[in-house]
């Protein structure tokens, strides 16, 4: 884990040096606070939840047999998704079909490298309008098509940049880790906004700030929300959920928890919590640390909360309405028609994939979530014959498949009002 943590740092502040750039000023003109109790929110039924929703199983063959979903994307209607038990990139196609994998073994090793090739993760990246899996090992990135074939490897010492993400405009970049001189004491930022005119960092940091100080992330920091041009940014230790647009970062939304769920006010700024972080966190597993999967749907902000303990009745996953205030608890979405009664999160009580990982992805209007095979013939069996009208794939994989077999992915589209 130490050799992956120092590569992946590594790559973070590896940066072009850009001679026009400043520091921003976060715009708070339009900020709206929220006031969210977790413990007000109520379970709902799937139908008042989600318009739709689509179980696809994914094909389980010798080569295809996986643990978990570590990382899910999407690209020209193919899943992608990372299993970091066995290090391996497995390419399923929109309705399940398994079509190739890419692990250590797909890779021609150099006569004279005698290091151990692991996958530390993937990217995609469009070049030339076509869509390539980019696979980042110590030394190299390996670019290969949705067949698994290599197309070309590049070395990881001419790399610029890590995260980068463009916006609808096609001029605009947003680059998480960004740095604008290249100095012995360069000033990194948590973001920064870069177009042809100019480039704004923002909330600044010193890049040894990993060795004097304890950060624990509780997810993506960036997040693509279906909104042209613009993202949802998340900082550490921090309940503010700001937008990205092309010209400035705003601050849309601070939310205020009960102070039994809330950090110290100087949390960030009191040296007394340096490096004693985690401790602090252990002694008040009530406390959430951080956020994560802001996600908004018409009136219906989707959030998840981080905190240390354990505790299934700590409500962590909630659908705020901004119109009534009302609060949903997304681990208690009760199975109906909709869902075949089948869970979509974890209202049965007996499993927790929902809880642990929450939603893995947003795309063109929906989102996805996943559980394993395991769970999901144990929600079948608590069935039993009240209810068999499945739709013909899931049919076909409760006949077919067992409790070993590869997870199932849950396609949800929330309702917006």
């Amino acid at each position: 884990m130490n050799s992956l943590k120092h590569f992946l740092l590594s790559l973070f502040f590896i940066f072009p040096i850009l001679s026009i750039a400043q520091t921003g000023k976060i715009d708070s003109s339009n900020i709206v606070t929220l006031r969210i109790d977790p413990e007000n929110a109520r379970g709902a039924a799937v139908s008042q939840v989600f318009d739709e929703v689509k179980f696809i199983p994914l094909e389980t063959t010798k080569e295809s047999l996986f643990g978990s979903i570590s990382t899910l994307k999407i690209i020209n209607k193919h899943f992608l998704i990372f299993d970091y038990d066995t290090r391996s990139v497995l390419i399923f196609s929109s309705e399940g079909k398994f079509r190739a994998k890419l692990n250590a073994t797909k890779i021609a090793q150099d006569k004279n490298d005698k290091s151990k090739t692991d996958f530390y993760g993937f990217m995609t990246e469009n070049i030339d309008g076509v869509d390539l899996i980019k696979i980042f090992t110590e030394k190299y990135f390996y670019y290969f098509n949705l067949d698994g074939k290599q197309l070309k490897k590049t070395s990881t010492k001419n790399f610029r940049y890590l995260n980068e993400i463009k916006l609808a405009d096609s001029v605009t970049k947003v680059r998480q880790h960004y740095v604008y001189r290249k100095e012995k004491d360069s000033v990194v930022h948590e973001i920064g906004i870069i177009n042809k005119k100019d480039s704004i960092g923002y909330f600044s940091f010193l890049p040894k700030r990993y060795e004097t100080d304890e950060f624990w992330g509780s997810g993506k920091s960036v997040y693509d929300y279906g909104v042209k041009n613009e993202l949802i940014f998340i900082n550490y230790y921090d309940y503010n959920l700001y937008k990205i647009t092309p010209t400035k970062l705003s601050l849309a939304y601070r939310i205020i928890f009960p102070a039994n769920n809330s950090l110290p006010k100087d949390f960030s700024t009191n040296p007394a919590y340096i490096k004693k972080r985690g401790e602090y966190f252990q002694n008040n597993p009530k406390v959430f640390y951080g956020l994560s999967d802001p996600y908004l749907f018409g009136d219906n902000l989707f959030l998840k909360m981080s905190n240390f303990g354990f505790e299934p009745s700590l409500k962590k996953a909630i659908i705020y309405n901004l119109k009534s205030g009302e609060i949903t608890s997304i681990s208690d979405i009760e199975p109906d028609e909709r869902s075949s009664f089948l869970p979509v999160t974890d209202a049965s009580g007996y499993f927790y994939d929902f809880k642990n990982k929450g939603f893995h992805l947003y795309d063109e209007g929906y989102l996805y979530t996943s559980y394993s095979s395991l769970a999901m013939f144990t929600f079948k069996e608590q069935l039993s014959d009240k209810y068999k009208d499945f739709s013909p794939e899931m049919a076909n994989y409760f006949k077919t498949q067992d409790k070993k077999s590869n997870p199932i992915i849950i396609q949800l589209k929330p309702k917006t009002n």
